[in-house]
């Protein structure tokens, strides 16, 4: 699922493969800017309680948070498992306006309540070692932590048979894990946090998205679902907000 890094020896080191030029092409385009704004969207939404917040981007080199947790007002620290990681947000590391460090995952480089907010995409379902990342993750941060992942629904399920065709239609994917809601809320529960919001992004697959290529007619499909309760039943990716402290919940 991923590979251990040769410099750091890190055991965890998906993030460096999200970090890449090639997986930057996966949301290129108008359909791949619009599938990046849905994620902001309830990213954003998980933390507008908490303006000026500090956030610590775990595995954040893809840069698809960066700009945006910015521009309302976090103050911003990427961690990445390689130098390498720092490339796709030098410019902003370099004026000032977040910090970057290589680190561990898994083993934070920070003391317990560093940030206020932990924030992790498209890392979960590539690390293996999930649970310690989750719990590293509830360790540094004050407030809470902000995750996505897949869920296993019906399609999902049928990933291992499916992922041969995904592959030719996408051509640079790669294996992932699926979660049952009940797994990650245990495993957040065990470091002390209770999800207090969930929002599922899409109903239809994203690969069907990138291959209509056509952000109305994909637009109109997800409000279809969405109308219909569908995305709710059965979204996935889900972005889910897990906090220290009992506050209302939100599932879209």
């Amino acid at each position: 699922m991923n590979t251990v890094n040769d410099a750091n020896g890190f055991p965890e080191t998906a993030d460096i493969e999200t970090a890449s030029d090639g997986y930057a092409h996966r949301f290129s385009g108008s359909i791949g800017a619009w599938m990046l704004s849905v994620q902001e969207q309830f990213v954003l939404r998980c933390l507008s309680d908490h303006p000026g917040a500090s956030v610590l981007d775990v595995g954040g080199g893809h840069a698809q948070l960066t700009e945006p947790l910015l521009a309302q007002g976090c103050r911003v620290t990427v961690l990445g498992s390689d130098d390498v990681c720092r490339e796709r947000i030098a410019a902003l590391v370099d004026a000032g306006k977040c910090s970057y460090v290589t680190g561990d995952v898994i083993a934070l480089p920070f003391d317990d309540n560093s940030f206020d907010f932990a924030v992790s995409v498209r890392l979960l379902p590539h690390c293996e070692r999930w649970p310690e990342l989750l719990s590293e993750m509830a360790r540094v941060a004050r407030h809470g932590v902000v995750v996505d992942y897949p869920v296993k629904s019906m399609l999902n399920r049928l990933a291992p048979w499916l992922f041969s065709l995904k592959k030719r239609l996408e051509g640079n994917t790669r294996t992932w894990i699926s979660f049952r809601h009940a797994d990650v809320e245990a495993a957040l529960a065990a470091s002390g946090l209770q999800v207090t919001q969930r929002h599922a992004q899409f109903f239809w697959p994203m690969v069907l998205h990138r291959k209509l290529k056509c952000v109305s007619v994909s637009r109109f499909l997800e409000r279809i679902a969405r109308l219909l309760g569908l995305t709710r039943a059965c979204g996935s990716p889900i972005v889910l907000k897990a906090s220290a402290t009992t506050v209302d919940s939100t599932t879209l």
